[in-house]
């Protein structure tokens, strides 16, 4: 049985002074796919501006909007009601070899490439590759993630949004979008097309019903072995009927909750909450 789950996201940005125009895009609509269903979406802008949708290259639902009038705050709130499923079992794996003629001549290539934040170098990039010399796809995945919770420590504050992969691994340090991009780094240099995950976690199973949580937007990983795996190495455990997926791409450049450009005030101040209820 799956989960019910209704989320509430609601940023809020204040500017110092008065904006006089601002561009904005959210990507805070939880998607369809064979592992959850969005019963129910709606993004809203405080101001009431009126707001557009469509489907970015990544397949994620991006919410457009303009507010010209001058404004001191702008409050951005996603409401999605989800229905989850439980994890489902890992297909059976591709061969290394058929697994890089299909990444090599498909749209996963892609996630083949190097991005500024999923960078490591050569030597790191090296010790991946020898740490899961002979194992099949899987257990190189497994090993991988494995490899980075035991590095990385999860420590908020440690780490800013610009911080690439190495960056964490040197520092020892990170919160999950660098536990992810690590992640995501090490399963590419291992031959396995691998991508970032933006979305939700409800992170207190045991809550009752009905009973809202301070959520988390989170982030974990997908890679591709004959076809799409996802794994949550911040917190060491497969991906279930808990998360709910918002966004995929190469790495978090491709996936910002919320992102425009304004003119007016010199700089801002962000507050997020995030409040997740189980209710089936």
């Amino acid at each position: 049985m799956g989960w019910l789950l209704e989320i509430v996201h609601e940023t809020r940005v204040s500017y110092q002074g008065a904006a006089r125009a601002s561009y904005n895009e959210a990507r805070m609509t939880p998607l369809t796919l064979p592992s959850q269903t969005a019963l129910q979406t709606r993004v809203s802008v405080g101001s009431a501006a009126p707001v557009w949708a469509y489907h970015d290259y990544w397949g994620t639902v991006v919410s457009s909007f303009d507010i010209q009038a001058p404004h001191n705050e702008l409050t951005v709130r996603s409401h999605a009601m989800v229905e989850t499923s439980p994890a489902p079992a890992p297909p059976d794996p591709l061969a290394w070899d058929e697994l890089r003629a299909g990444s090599d001549a498909g749209l996963v290539a892609e996630y083949l490439a190097a991005t500024p934040r999923t960078t490591v170098d050569a030597a790191l990039a090296g010790a991946a590759r020898e740490r899961t010399r002979g194992a099949g796809p899987l257990e190189t995945a497994s090993a991988v993630a494995a490899w980075v919770r035991e590095r990385v420590e999860y420590m908020p504050g440690a780490t800013e949004v610009q911080t690439s992969a190495q960056e964490a691994w040197d520092k020892g340090q990170g919160v999950c979008q660098d536990i992810a991009h690590l992640t995501v780094a090490l399963l590419r240099e291992t031959g396995l097309p691998a991508r970032y995950v933006s979305g939700y976690l409800h992170p207190r199973p045991e809550a009752g019903l009905g009973q809202a949580v301070a959520g988390q937007s989170h982030a974990w990983v997908e890679y591709w072995a004959g076809g799409w795996v996802a794994a949550d190495p911040t917190n060491r455990a497969s991906v279930g009927e808990g998360h709910v997926v918002v966004a995929r791409g190469r790495d978090y450049g491709d996936v910002p909750p919320l992102k425009g450009i304004y003119h007016g005030a010199p700089s801002v101040a962000m507050d997020v909450t995030v409040e997740v209820t189980r209710l089936a």
